[in-house]
């Protein structure tokens, strides 16, 4: 598959104006019920790129930039939460009047779908017909950072952000990944624009505070996902060092021991490494 650039994944794009910050977002309209994509840290909406056309024949498509993402606005001054940007894509939906959809969540976005799945149950105005999860720190006892995210999280975060350039993101990045699945050398510098666009590098120790934010609202965000009442599920990259083999068995544990698909060989990106069957996978799912 030829790589699709940034310049033609944002080619498109719409804009959304949220406190006065721009807010980048793509979507494909159609009469088909929505679908919104939530990614994951450090990269933005881009990673659906491999899965977008197909999934655009089952549903209509809405997958925005978080605030710090991306190309997106990166203000240094913004109190980055996960809190915030659940009122960012809520916000979103309501200006497209969007009230009923399924979420399709990675890593970070994980995170901000229990978020707004422990809204919905106070708000009934929002109709999540179904969640399905990739990798990310759902658990925060089952998560295992890098080595960089947990010295983003020290008091020399600050300082190591400034340091951040684009062979240690590399290096870095590519751990997550599958031995048998990793990103060429265009796809790593796609990767390493993304996230350094408007030096969103150096705010990396302000969004990095979410992995904190899981273990203060554990209870909130476990019990959310707990008693979602609708359809659930899991997909998973299991060769993933931060969130495979070990936060599958949490959700068993936890969650549910239904609706949890392990891609063998795979690792942190499933949509990235393994777009086929990932859609195979979540194709199976809805059914």
């Amino acid at each position: 598959m030829q790589n699709c650039s940034l310049d033609q994944w944002y080619g498109s794009a719409k804009t959304f104006t949220w406190y006065e910050h721009l807010i980048i977002y793509k979507e494909c309209l159609s009469d088909n019920e929505t679908l919104l994509l939530i990614h994951g840290f450090p990269t933005a909406s881009y990673d659906w790129w491999k899965i977008w056309e197909p999934l655009s024949n089952k549903f209509s498509l809405l997958a925005p930039d978080m605030l710090g993402f991306g190309y997106s606005a990166k203000p240094s001054g913004f109190p980055y939460s996960i809190m915030k940007q659940a009122d960012l894509i809520l916000d979103l939906l309501k200006e497209k009047g969007i009230n009923k959809f399924h979420i399709l969540a990675h890593d970070y976005g994980d995170t901000v779908a229990q978020e707004i799945l422990a809204r919905a149950t106070k708000d009934n105005r929002l109709n999540i017909k179904s969640v399905c999860l990739l990798n990310g720190g759902i658990f925060p006892e089952a998560h295992h950072p890098l080595m960089i995210q947990k010295l983003l999280m020290s008091p020399i975060g600050f300082v190591l952000s400034r340091l951040l350039n684009r062979q240690k993101f590399e290096k870095s990045f590519s751990r997550i990944f599958g031995a048998q699945t990793q990103l060429s050398k265009e796809e790593l510098a796609i990767y390493w624009n993304l996230v350094s666009r408007e030096n969103g590098h150096h705010i990396a120790h302000k969004i990095i505070r979410y992995m904190q934010e899981r273990v203060v609202n554990r209870k909130r965000w476990v019990g959310a996902l707990k008693d979602y009442p609708g359809k659930r599920g899991l997909i998973n990259g299991p060769e993933d060092p931060i969130s495979g083999r070990v936060m599958v068995r949490r959700y068993q544990e936890i969650i549910s021991k239904e609706n949890i698909w392990l891609l063998e060989g795979i690792g942190h990106y499933p949509q990235v490494e393994a777009p086929g069957e990932l859609l195979e996978r979540y194709t199976e799912f809805l059914q």
